[in-house]
């Protein structure tokens, strides 16, 4: 009945919600679940959160929901030092990551949904009463179809079937570049994460802190700024040895390392990261083609935003219900 495309927060959440009424799957390009809240290991026991870096929500209800997910042993608090030199920490921002890697909320919801992974979208097309999706090496027939990637990526994809009022929408996606690292110490350094206000660096995650696994070396996501992010987001593929030893370099300096203590494992470019503008809508449904966008951007930069796009575009699909064909 429902074909998703993508496997992130909003595509897992509305997945989910669909799967108790609807026959549902999921389409995701990566070889694993997650979307930007991809889990990458290294090995049987070390993994980096090398994108979302935690849930931190501000609305009591998507507060609930995170809670039943705590219970559940699925979620947890990141407990620690969490320092913030920009000065914009909040009283209450507590800290919510999974248990295992931050992708274990997208696994738990789509624990029981048929996932096709490693089928990067290439094509969809609307056929007399159905879709037809063309993956790397499959295509599929949907009655209905819910897309749940970045804008940019959604209007390349589906220009020919969206309404001219989505097509208008303001929405720049800010990209962002994540270098996974570890540190060899005799002693770990006992700080969970580090915000900075420094020309490449914005984030620094001691991933060791999360106690999802116990080793001597000190294994770090960093994640870097706004500006400098979008100055080299179109060319770090090329001198990915060049960027990645700049920002280790930063990373030394800033916690007084020695550079030669440090490994380097990858650099991963996220090119639609975020969007920190605001739209004037939820999410995006039309009746005609059966065809849905839910995400993030359309609210806000948050994960929080992408489980309220979706819940809100289910309670629209609930309340008008796509005709049956």
């Amino acid at each position: 009945d429902f074909c998703v495309l993508g496997s992130g927060l909003s595509g897992s959440t509305i997945a989910n919600l669909l799967s108790k009424k609807y026959k549902v799957e999921v389409i995701e390009k990566a070889k694993g679940i997650g979307g930007r809240a991809s889990n990458k290991k290294i090995n049987k026991s070390v993994s980096f959160d090398h994108g979302l870096q935690y849930f931190s929500p501000k609305n009591k209800k998507f507060r609930k929901y995170l809670n039943g997910f705590i219970k559940k042993g699925i979620l947890k608090y990141w407990e620690g030092n969490h320092l913030d030199f920009t000065l914009k920490k909040r009283a209450d921002d507590k800290k919510i990551i999974g248990v295992k890697g931050n992708n274990d909320l997208n696994k738990f919801l789509l624990k029981k949904i048929k996932k096709n992974l490693n089928e990067e979208i290439k094509h969809i097309k609307f056929k007399n009463d159905h879709w037809e999706v063309f993956g790397a090496t499959s295509k599929f027939k949907t009655k209905n179809i819910i897309i749940t990637f970045p804008y940019e990526q959604t209007v390349e994809l589906a220009k020919k079937y969206l309404k001219s009022n989505f097509l208008k929408l303001k929405v720049k996606m800010n990209p962002n570049l994540t270098l996974l690292l570890s540190h060899k110490t005799k002693k770990l350094i006992p700080i969970s994460s580090i915000k900075v206000d420094k020309s490449l660096i914005f984030w620094m995650a001691h991933e060791n802190s999360k106690k999802r696994f116990s080793k001597k070396e000190s294994y770090w996501t960093v994640q870097t700024s706004k500006n400098f992010s979008k100055k080299i987001i179109k060319s770090y593929k090329k001198r990915r040895n060049y960027y990645s030893n700049l920002i280790a370099k930063e990373f030394s300096n800033f916690l007084n390392l020695d550079p030669k203590t440090l490994k380097i494992f990858k650099i991963h470019g996220w090119k639609y990261s975020y969007n920190f503008n605001k739209t004037n809508h939820k999410f995006y449904w039309c009746k005609k083609f059966r065809i849905g966008v839910c995400g993030d951007w359309f609210i806000g930069p948050n994960a929080e935003s992408s489980w309220e796009s979706a819940n809100s575009l289910f309670n629209n699909i609930k309340k008008n219900p796509p005709s049956k064909t």
